[in-house]
């Protein structure tokens, strides 16, 4: 499991943080994932202690990298790969909270429009035109 060298965008695939490595990559030159605390490129070299503050939609993961791999294994070996801090785990625990409330009161139509209806909402939106 361990190597000597492995790049950014290669760690993040073996730890599952993302699906493939091109995600991963986007990912990071799209500023999404900070390398003690600052952004970097793909093919940055990852070592044991790195910081790494990933983001990814609405969550966002603070870890510490504790082990490296070049290849992608099972899901319990990944974990092993980095140590999440607890205000990460609050923070993003409280995010879901937080969203699963303002999506509370939310119901969806019981059907769909109509045909009648759906010349109503046309007529409605396009009044100003």
């Amino acid at each position: 499991m361990d190597t000597d060298t492995v790049r950014l965008d290669k760690w993040l695939w073996a730890a599952r943080f993302f699906k493939t490595r091109s995600l991963a990559a986007q990912a990071i030159n799209g500023g999404k994932v900070h390398l003690n605390g600052n952004r970097a490129k793909a093919a940055r070299i990852v070592s044991v202690n790195d910081q790494l503050r990933i983001t990814i939609g609405f969550m966002e993961f603070n870890i510490t990298v504790l082990a490296l791999a070049k290849f992608r294994g099972p899901a319990k070996d990944a974990r092993l790969l980095y140590f999440e801090s607890e205000e990460s785990i609050r923070a993003r625990e409280e995010q879901r909270e937080l969203r699963k409330m303002a999506n509370a009161g939310f119901r969806g139509p019981v059907k769909k429009p109509s045909k009648r209806d759906r010349r109503k909402i046309k007529s409605f939106t396009r009044k100003d035109e």
